[in-house]
């Protein structure tokens, strides 16, 4: 029976990884352990049929889990994602397969042109009109001190979780209606945050807030804005930009004693684009595996 119950805790593999360290940003095709992003087990039961969605770093990781849930729902998707090429083409497949359109469209969000570039792509292809955009695109890099972080990383960490973010949502409001949703992807490191990722876990928190204030300019227009905080999740950027020892014992920090994986964040970026989620909004998701967020 699909519907018996699992035990959490066992449900995945927990600590220690064996898994082979990366270069920055990390590729899925590269990890000895794979993570899962649903493509088994998701399905679909048209909850955003014919929506037109965004999605930024959707070529992996949370990302590409919450394209291929959307796709099943029905949906026709931008993936917007910085050089990993073939875990972007991967993705799209997923999307293909499930009858919908998919987009890619490679560069660096960073850059508020590049932004620009993804709306006017956006709604050029896909009729007009963006009913989802998801900003779920981010730079990490662990460093063991205040001293060991580059002014330069620390801009481009800003650039990319939340300039960018201002950037998405300000160009794409336009063609939003009624009924339209954003949702931010932001951190358990809001609240708890990881020593060796200061500047990762600033910006996390600037995006709770800005979903927050976001969604009380946008209510009047009908416009939910909410965000996901998920705690250590097994994706191509663990082992790209974390000390090899904390990669071997990611996880193992939550009460459940095990990352969790993208697909497990899926059904919650359902919730929040659909019109199951209408009454939800300024809201902030946890999904921590018991990862503290009070």
């Amino acid at each position: 029976m699909t519907n018996e119950l699992k035990d959490p805790k066992t449900l995945y593999k927990t600590p220690p990884h064996d898994e082979h360290m990366q270069s920055e940003p990390g590729e899925t095709t590269e990890m000895d352990i794979k993570p899962d992003h649903g493509e088994d087990s998701y399905q679909g039961s048209g909850k955003l049929t014919d929506k037109k969605i965004i999605i930024t770093g959707g070529d992996s990781g949370i990302g590409r889990a919450v394209a291929i849930a959307y796709a099943r729902e029905g949906a026709d998707i931008v993936l917007s994602y910085l050089e990993e090429e073939e875990d972007a083409k991967e993705t799209a497949n997923y999307i293909k397969e499930a009858g919908r359109k998919a987009i890619l469209i490679k560069g660096d969000i960073s850059e508020e042109e590049h932004c620009k570039h993804i709306i006017d792509t956006a709604v050029d292809q896909l009729g007009g009109r963006i009913d989802v955009l998801v900003n779920n695109a981010a730079f990490q890099m662990a460093r063991e001190s205040l001293q060991d972080i580059p002014s330069e990383e620390w801009d481009y960490t800003f650039k990319t979780n939340i300039h960018s973010m201002f950037y998405l949502c300000k160009m794409a409001e336009p063609y939003m209606q009624a009924g339209s949703s954003i949702i931010n992807t932001t951190s358990v490191n809001a609240y708890n945050p990881t020593p060796v990722l200061l500047a990762y876990a600033t910006t996390k928190g600037a995006i709770q807030n800005f979903t927050a204030n976001l969604a009380q300019i946008l209510g009047s227009k009908g416009i939910r804005v909410n965000c996901v905080a998920p705690g250590p999740i097994w994706t191509p950027l663990i082992p790209a930009t974390m000390p090899e020892e904390k990669v071997k014992n990611f996880g193992k920090n939550t009460p459940l004693e095990r990352p969790g994986q993208p697909a497990e964040l899926a059904a919650v970026y359902v919730l929040l684009a659909s019109n199951d989620g209408s009454y939800i909004s300024g809201a902030t998701v946890p999904v921590t595996g018991g990862r503290v967020t009070i």
